[in-house]
């Protein structure tokens, strides 16, 4: 549990904790002989890993450069760890709770840089709008912006699972809402249209009539437009030119496709789409490129297939098909498995606008969450040792 929730802070203390908890895994099963369960997920995940691995021999780069990428399947332990050890549906309801409360600490610092945002914007005689979304974001407890809105979209998902489909709980609310404030503030549209999706599948299930003040909200952020937030909302469709990133998510899409042409067996290779990223940007885009970070395709997709190739890309699909269609299998749904697709849904959706499940912290959230959904739904009794 604490592996996991940790990657909401430091992802070095998450890695620590994952491998001290594995550590003590294998000792309970060697020496007490307890049961190592995984999710039936091993032989998509292995081809993928398999896929990674050849894809780095095959670069003609050296295999040190793809480290990175091939390190990221140590974070997949949390598969093994969650499903071997959490056995009551108590145990996810903690977790959950874990996971809302530094998400709530990590909300509540934000506020704090936020206003300090402000305060450096009017210094400069700037905007607020052209400074904040230009890349001087809230961060939370973690590094980047988009990290932090991953994270809180998904722990926002879990809460509304929990309180619309299982127990209301007015704490758990008002965690929910300074969690939610904090995602609003990020400027981060994907994870907005992600949280939307997963809260609204949820919705759905709960009451369909519900669905008819969904959009009440986003109203009242465009009619109010505090801090510039109606105007982030309409720049999905009207951007107010180089500022907000829609022309420069474009670049990435057809620099994607044009990688993908070039090397659609085995890709570029892990890590090398940022090494190469600007040899394959369109002759015919109008120079000088808009603002940016051109260290990877912004859409977890194209990313895979042009890094990895496309056979790697089918095999990841395959591996988030299968956890997706097992828990839609379960005959009896509870909030737990329900809170696991709304998640999925979130995700996948948001990956369409950003390499969301590239990033180490939000790839161990997002596993620690579906593995929850594969634990035994029944109380399993504490194993007594002789």
């Amino acid at each position: 549990m604490a592996a996991v929730a940790a990657v909401l802070c430091s992802i070095t203390a998450s890695d620590w904790l994952i491998g001290a908890a594995l550590v003590a895994l294998l000792i309970r099963h060697f020496r007490f002989g307890d049961e190592l369960r995984f999710p039936p997920v091993k032989l998509p995940l292995g081809l993928f890993f398999a896929a990674t691995m050849l894809s780095t021999f095959l670069s003609g780069h050296p295999f040190r450069e793809g480290i990175p990428g091939i390190k990221k399947f140590y974070v997949c332990l949390v598969l093994l760890l969650v499903t071997s050890t959490f056995r009551r549906r108590k145990d996810v309801r903690t977790f959950v709770v874990v996971l809302a409360g530094v998400a709530l600490l990590s909300s509540l610092w934000s506020f704090g840089q936020f206003a300090e945002k402000m305060r450096e914007a009017r210094m400069a005689g700037i905007d607020f709008r052209v400074y904040y979304t230009g890349g001087a974001r809230i961060t939370g407890f973690v590094s980047h912006w988009m990290t932090l809105s991953g994270e809180q979209m998904m722990v926002l998902i879990l809460l509304a699972a929990l309180l619309l489909l299982n127990r209301w709980d007015w704490r758990l609310a008002a965690c929910g809402a300074v969690i939610a404030v904090s995602l609003v503030l990020g400027y981060t549209r994907s994870m907005w249209a992600g949280t939307l999706l997963g809260i609204g599948y949820l919705v759905w299930l709960r009451d369909k009539r519900w669905l008819l003040i969904v959009p009440v909200p986003v109203l009242l952020l465009l009619w109010w437009n505090p801090a510039g937030v109606g105007q982030r909302i309409l720049s999905i469709y009207r951007p107010a030119g180089d500022l907000d990133s829609n022309r420069f998510r474009a670049i990435c899409r057809e620099t994607g496709v044009a990688m993908i042409r070039a090397h659609p067996w085995f890709g570029l290779g892990p890590e090398q789409v940022r090494a190469q990223f600007l040899d394959f940007i369109p002759a015919s885009e109008p120079r000088p490129l808009p603002p940016g970070a051109y260290i990877h395709l912004h859409n977890l997709y194209l990313q895979y297939a042009a890094e990895r190739g496309i056979p790697a890309l089918l095999v990841f699909l395959w591996f988030l098909g299968k956890m997706l269609l097992d828990f839609a299998r379960v005959r009896e749904k509870d909030w737990v498995v329900y809170g696991a697709i709304a998640v999925t849904i979130a995700v996948l959706s948001a990956g369409w606008y950003e390499h969301n499940l590239g990033s180490g912290p939000i790839l161990t959230l997002f596993l620690g969450i579906c593995a929850c959904a594969y634990c035994g739904k029944s109380e399993v009794p504490p194993r007594v040792d002789s």
